[in-house]
């Protein structure tokens, strides 16, 4: 628990949330800002900035909320599809360094893109440069 975090303060009930879910160790709620009806952040209740941050037991909890989540705010915001994303450091577009996975109901003709749509332009990348990055990937570097 950080105290200069706003999720922290919310976890810690400093901050009103309109909480949808809570386990020990994951909450969700609705996002404050929220980019359609029914925008939900799922988060792990202690304080850590990068999903690679935690451990795989705390990962999974949240990704099992996550999952566990979708069709009901699908259905609860009678939207047809959500995008569901983690923004995973500053470059990403991380507003709050504390671990939060979106899911934002979809809806046609939203206005949305695909996530493809996420990063701007695509890299012109060589075969070569393809392979290589499968191997570093592969090797863990």
């Amino acid at each position: 628990m950080t105290d200069d975090c706003i999720f922290c303060s919310i976890v810690a009930g400093d901050i009103p949330s309109r909480t949808v879910y809570e386990s020990e160790d994951v909450l969700a709620f609705l996002d404050a800002n929220p980019l359609a009806p029914g925008h939900t952040l799922v988060i792990p209740k202690t304080h850590h900035e990068r999903l690679n941050d935690l451990g795989d037991g705390l990962a999974g909890e949240v990704l099992g909320t996550l999952n566990a989540l979708v069709p009901v705010v699908e259905n609860a915001a009678d939207a047809p599809a959500s995008t569901v994303a983690f923004n995973n450091g500053p470059e990403a577009g991380q507003e709050v360094p504390h671990v939060h996975g979106h899911i934002v109901p979809r809806f046609e003709d939203d206005g949305g893109g695909p996530i493809h749509a996420v990063a701007g332009a695509r890299p012109d990348l060589s075969e070569e440069e393809l392979d290589d990055i499968a191997e570093r990937i592969r090797n863990g570097n």
